[in-house]
């Protein structure tokens, strides 16, 4: 995150809007109850960028929306669910070697509580997020980019954000800043790194836009918000040392609400 100089620009910017894989079966882990029943669905189906979108990869193994790719690799091709905190996890207990999240293909989520508790284990084991030329991050899968321990943005990646709506038709807005319903996101972006005042700055800037509509934006725009990281970390570059280079492929909501 920049100096508050620039944290004050963007309180600004903030009102402007710019088959041969194999399925693996999985373990159920414990899940609140809340997380099953109480998330909605938050994400984006159109595209903004106009390049061509990252090739979507078949993978070595699935589970749920994720594609492992190699021994140090994961990718995440579709959006969470309820399930899919168990899922990430029987992917680690079996691949407990990948380090990296691919996000090539992100709308956002079915469970948006279930995709905060996901963000905090992808963070909690200390994975990098990564988003390829033509990946696309939209609604609920930002949350998820904003918990790797270490965050990369090619040029012409694209990001999506809008504001969530409830089952009772109500958006952040019209909820108290300190509500249950917003706390939870404000909380989760300070768990993710950023000051309160940050974290403030950047859900005003996803709820500038209503749930109808997306603000759309770049790597750039991204790196205004937060730190992305230029050099790959050394633990991610021992992980995937022996790999040829050239060969890698290339929605808000309260807790009963909707960000599609």
């Amino acid at each position: 995150m920049r100096s508050s100089i620039v944290l004050f620009g963007l309180l600004s910017l903030a009102a402007v809007s710019p088959a041969s894989a194999q399925t693996i079966d999985y373990e159920a882990v414990e899940v609140d109850a809340d997380y099953i029943h109480g998330g909605g669905e938050r994400s984006l189906s159109a595209h903004w960028q106009s390049l061509p979108s990252a090739p979507v990869p078949e993978g070595l193994a699935s589970y749920g929306p994720f594609r492992v790719l190699d021994a140090g690799r994961a990718a995440l091709v579709d959006v969470t669910d309820s399930r899919s905190p168990a899922q990430f996890a029987a992917m680690l207990r079996d691949h407990p070697g990948i380090a990296e999240i691919e996000m090539v293909e992100c709308p956002g989520t079915e469970d948006d509580l279930a995709n905060l508790r996901l963000g905090r284990m992808i963070r909690e084991r200390g994975l990098a997020t990564h988003v390829p030329v033509g990946g696309s991050v939209r609604s609920g899968g930002v949350e998820l980019f904003l918990a790797g321990a270490r965050r990369y943005a090619d040029p012409g990646a694209e990001f999506a954000v809008h504001s969530w709506k409830d089952d009772t038709g109500l958006e952040a807005a019209d909820y108290a800043i300190n509500s249950p319903e917003n706390r939870r996101y404000l909380d989760y972006y300070t768990q993710m790194g950023m000051s309160p005042l940050e974290a403030e700055a950047f859900y005003a800037m996803t709820n500038s836009v209503p749930f109808e509509s997306a603000k759309w934006f770049g790597t750039g725009t991204m790196g205004l918000w937060v730190n992305l990281d230029r050099d790959m970390p050394e633990n991610l570059a021992a992980n995937l040392a022996y790999q040829d280079v050239s060969s890698l492929t290339l929605s808000y909501s309260s807790s009963n609400g909707a960000r599609l």
